[in-house]
C-alpha cells in the first residue's frame, strides 16, 4: 500500500444523514445532527479514473455526502474542469468541499518499458502535476471557480531545514492567494511534520510562522497518532485551527491503513475534542485501499458504531 506521501514522491464522513450522535453533541455543546462526513478520493485511486461517474455513484450509495478530491491520472479534476466536476458531484447528491494538491515537485518515475512484444508501457507516463511551487495562482483560480471551500496542500518536503524554509515560503504565498480568492488554505500532515529537524518540528514552525488566517490544518488522525502526537492536547495548543480531519485507521502490526474501526486508533477522545479543534468536515481516507468501495462501506458502518 502507498500512503499519500509515498504516492506524491513517486508521482512528482461519512454522512450519518439524520442520526443523532451523542459524542458529537457533547463536543459541540448541544445536540445536533452531523451531516458532514465525506470521502477523500485518494482512497479510490486504483479505480476512479476507470469510471469516475460510476465510482462517485457508489460512494453516494454508501451514504457519504461530501467529497475531497485529489490527483487524477486523467489530469484536471478527474478529466474535467472544476465546474464540471462540482456539478457531477452535486448531481449525485453530494458536495465538493476540498481539493488536495502537491506543495512542491517530487521525483517522478519515467514510463516503465513494456515487456517485449507488448503494445504499450506497463506504467504510463504521469500527466503534468500542478504544484503550489509553480502553479499557485492557477490552482487557486481553478478550485475557486469550481466552488470548493478548501484548498489543501497534501504534502511538502520537510526533511531538512532548507526544505522547511522553502516550504514555509510556498505555504505563505499559497495562503495569501487562497485568502484573496475566498478559499481557506489547509496543510495536511503525515508523520514527518511531527519529527524533529535540527531540534524543531516542522508542524510547530508552520503553526508559529504562518498566521492562522492564512494557514489551517487538516489533521490526519492516523499519521498523527503514529507519530506519537497527543491529539486532544494539540487541539488545546492550537484551538480552532483544524477545520478538516482525515479519519483513517492503522493496523497495529503493519502500521498500514485499514478500514476505520478495524485498526488501533482510538477515535472517541479525538471526536470528543472536536469543538476545541474547530473541525467542520471529516473525510474518510484509506491509502492504498485494496477494494475501495467495499473498504469505504466497512468504514462507514463501523463509524456508525464508533460515534453512537
Amino acid at each position: 500500500m502507498q500512503n499519500r506521501r509515498e504516492f506524491l514522491k513517486s508521482s512528482g464522513a461519512l454522512a450519518l444523514g439524520g442520526l443523532l450522535l451523542p459524542n458529537f453533541a457533547d463536543a459541540f455543546g448541544e445536540p445536533q445532527k452531523v451531516k458532514n462526513f465525506g470521502v477523500q478520493l485518494f482512497t479510490t485511486m486504483s479505480v476512479i479514473d476507470k469510471d469516475v461517474t460510476g465510482t462517485l455513484k457508489q460512494i453516494a450509495g454508501i451514504g457519504y455526502k461530501e467529497i475531497e478530491s485529489a490527483f487524477s491520472m486523467k489530469g484536471g479534476f478527474y478529466g474535467m474542469k472544476s465546474k464540471e466536476f462540482a456539478k457531477l458531484v452535486s448531481d449525485l447528491g453530494m458536495s465538493w468541499q476540498a481539493h488536495h494538491v502537491s506543495g512542491a515537485p517530487f521525483n517522478r518515475p519515467a514510463p516503465r518499458p513494456a515487456a517485449e512484444g507488448a503494445a504499450a508501457p506497463a506504467r504510463p507516463a504521469m500527466p503534468p502535476m500542478k504544484t503550489l511551487l509553480n502553479n499557485t495562482q492557477e490552482i487557486v483560480d481553478e478550485v475557486a471557480e469550481g466552488g470548493a471551500k478548501y484548498l489543501v496542500c497534501a504534502s511538502i518536503p520537510v526533511k531538512t531545514m532548507d526544505e522547511i524554509k522553502l516550504s514555509l515560503e510556498i505555504l505563505q504565498k499559497a495562503g495569501e492567494a487562497a485568502k484573496k480568492a475566498g478559499l481557506t488554505f489547509i496543510f495536511h500532515n503525515h508523520t514527518a511534520e511531527f519529527e524533529t529537524v535540527e531540534g524543531q518540528r516542522p508542524f510547530d514552525l508552520m503553526a508559529s510562522q504562518i498566521s492562522s488566517d492564512l494557514l489551517k490544518f487538516e489533521l490526519d488522525l492516523a499519521w498523527a497518532t503514529k507519530a506519537g502526537v497527543n491529539i486532544p492536547e494539540l487541539f488545546k495548543q492550537h484551538p480552532g485551527r483544524f477545520p478538516l480531519f482525515h479519519v483513517k485507521d492503522l493496523n497495529k502490526e503493519t502500521q498500514k491503513p485499514v478500514e476505520v474501526g478495524t485498526g488501533y486508533i482510538d477515535f472517541k477522545p479525538i471526536f470528543a475534542a472536536a469543538k476545541t479543534a474547530g473541525v467542520k468536515h471529516y473525510f474518510v481516507e484509506q491509502d492504498g485501499a485494496p477494494s475501495p468501495v467495499d473498504n469505504l462501506t466497512t468504514s462507514f458502518n463501523n463509524l456508525k458504531k464508533i460515534v453512537a
